[in-house]
């Protein structure tokens, strides 16, 4: 049995991150919605007995219904976890669940299955974030405060590692798919479409069904990745440290729990005024995380394969970005560290609007962009998470307290891509839109300059 601080049970908890963070990265971010537009490109999709002849706007909605679903449930069954000391089994069963979802995506095949790709979408999407909450609620009782920042970085740059690898030999297989055995015989397909199709037209057609089953082979992939090294982290975490021993009705008492830690939230002044800076600076960090590659093809008229090399560039040097602040932070404090960051975000929303497509090299700094946000999307993350950590009061309801973390998150999420769709719409430009964005990080700027120090946080 690992005591908090050990290395190992650090590591190990550190290690769900690798598993995890494919979804984000290929799920996402990279290779579904490619294979999702190329799919519904220019049709019409029935879903629910709906006609939608934006395909794009159903994807849309499937994402943020998924997280409204995880902003209702999560504060209930994190005070349900915490009264019963079962944080570990709703982790491993959201896990499973988003894992295995994740997987079935491999059935959505065309137009006529696309109920299968957005079913799957909202059951896998409830399944990361789900499981994130627990996963969140566990870093105070694995680690110190003095080790949190670095455990939690330590986490983020698992991920970023572990989803580069995965996602650089999905796209091996979809570029190249004849080497991994994808390929489909020209003649064969010739014979089963009408011979009077032209053998370029069929050798094309043929290599887009080839990446085609190469896409829906790496949604199974990532399906196994997930599922099979999270057993690493489930193997070494504790089950019940607190040894609760719960009543029968454990539903009403775990509904008590959060009850009583909102209270207490409202209670801590810096805790709360905290929530309030993240719940500002998440409307721009998420809704910017999101809308990249959207910004990058639409407003700047960027190629594919620009963005997938742009968000590639993303991640390497948010790896970097996370190890350096996390050591910024021991030295100059988590306030301190997180300002600058800020700062930096409103340094990407400047840039952002002054890009044009229309601008020579525009490219060129689009990758200046991307490593600029790089350099600061990993920190971000990490800081916040383990400066909530550090901030949260002795207690054994981590679980709960760590939903309001995400209940927050989530909120700021749909905020933000609401305000982004209208303003874009009004001006008929995503750069007024990125602009506003600056202003929640300013406010969030503001408000963590309010914030002194305290026990928890150096």
């Amino acid at each position: 049995m690992y005591k908090r601080g050990d290395k190992k049970l650090i590591n190990a908890w550190a290690f769900y991150d690798w598993a995890n963070s494919v979804y984000s990265l290929v799920i996402s971010t990279a290779v579904f919605p490619l294979y999702y537009s190329a799919i519904t490109d220019n049709k019409t999709v029935s879903f629910l007995g709906i006609n939608w002849e934006h395909p794009d706007s159903l994807y849309t909605y499937a994402i943020a219904f998924s997280l409204l679903i995880v902003a209702i449930i999560s504060p209930i069954l994190s005070g349900i976890a915490d009264y019963t000391g079962s944080k570990k089994k709703f982790m491993k069963f959201f896990c499973w669940m988003g894992g295995l979802s994740v997987a079935a995506l491999y059935f959505f095949e065309g137009v006529d299955t696309v109920w299968v790709g957005i079913l799957f979408t909202i059951l896998a999407s409830i399944g990361f974030w789900a499981s994130w909450v627990f996963y969140n609620a566990y870093l105070p009782e694995i680690a110190f405060p003095e080790q949190q920042d670095r455990a939690s970085a330590k986490g983020f740059i698992h991920g970023y590692v572990g989803s580069i690898i995965l996602l650089l030999i999905n796209l091996g297989m979809i570029m190249f798919p004849e080497v991994f055995g994808f390929d489909i015989s020209i003649s064969e397909y010739i014979k089963a479409n009408g011979t009077e199709l032209e053998i370029g037209k069929a050798i094309d057609e043929a290599k887009g069904i080839a990446s085609s089953n190469a896409s829906r082979f790496s949604f199974v992939m990532v399906g196994i990745w997930w599922i099979g090294f999270a057993q690493v982290t489930f193997r070494k975490l504790p089950d019940d440290i607190y040894n609760k021993q719960p009543d029968n009705d454990y539903i009403w008492k775990g509904y008590r729990e959060l009850q009583i830690v909102f209270k207490e939230v409202l209670n801590y002044p810096v805790l709360k005024r905290f929530l309030l800076a993240f719940f500002f600076l998440s409307i721009g960090v998420q809704t910017i995380i999101l809308m990249a590659a959207i910004f990058g093809s639409s407003e700047l008229g960027l190629e594919s394969t620009n963005m997938i090399a742009t968000i590639l560039l993303v991640q390497v040097v948010a790896i970097f970005g996370a190890f350096f602040f996390s050591r910024f932070s021991d030295k100059y404090g988590n306030f301190t560290a997180l300002k600058v960051t800020i700062a930096i975000w409103m340094l990407v929303c400047f840039v952002a609007f002054m890009l044009d497509k229309k601008q020579e090299n525009v490219t060129l700094y689009f990758y200046g962009l991307g490593g600029i946000l790089g350099l600061v999307q990993g920190a971000i993350q990490s800081l916040t998470r383990s400066t909530y950590s550090k901030l949260l009061p002795e207690t054994e309801d981590h679980a709960t307290y760590f939903s309001f973390y995400d209940v927050t998150e989530k909120i700021a999420i749909v905020i933000g891509m609401f305000l982004f769709g209208l303003l874009n719409s009004i001006t008929n430009s995503m750069q007024w839109s990125v602009l506003c964005l600056a202003v929640f990080f300013l406010i969030s700027f503001i408000i963590l300059s309010t914030l002194k120090k305290t026990k928890y946080v150096a």
